[in-house]
């Protein structure tokens, strides 16, 4: 939030169990723009900020992978 948002947005997600969380920021090409987390969490939810001020205005699209799930969610920039 905030979605659309100019320039940064918060992204919030949480996940049930410890394990292994990628959260990728891709734009609508496919190409990955942002690895905002990359590494191993403990259960609980999380905060993490995507800075769009070095990328174009347009639509963008988040993943996050944990443990062998997969959710996606889209967002928009700004400028």
């Amino acid at each position: 939030y905030p979605n659309p948002f100019n320039p940064t947005t918060t992204i919030t997600y949480a996940i049930p169990a410890e394990g292994k969380v990628r959260l990728s920021v891709f734009d609508l090409l496919g190409r990955e723009v942002a690895v905002l987390v990359d590494e191993i969490k403990p259960q609980g939810a999380f905060v993490t900020e995507f800075d769009g001020v070095k990328h174009p205005a347009g639509m963008f699209v988040y993943q996050l992978q944990w443990n062998g799930s997969l959710q996606t969610k889209q967002m928009t920039l700004l400028k």
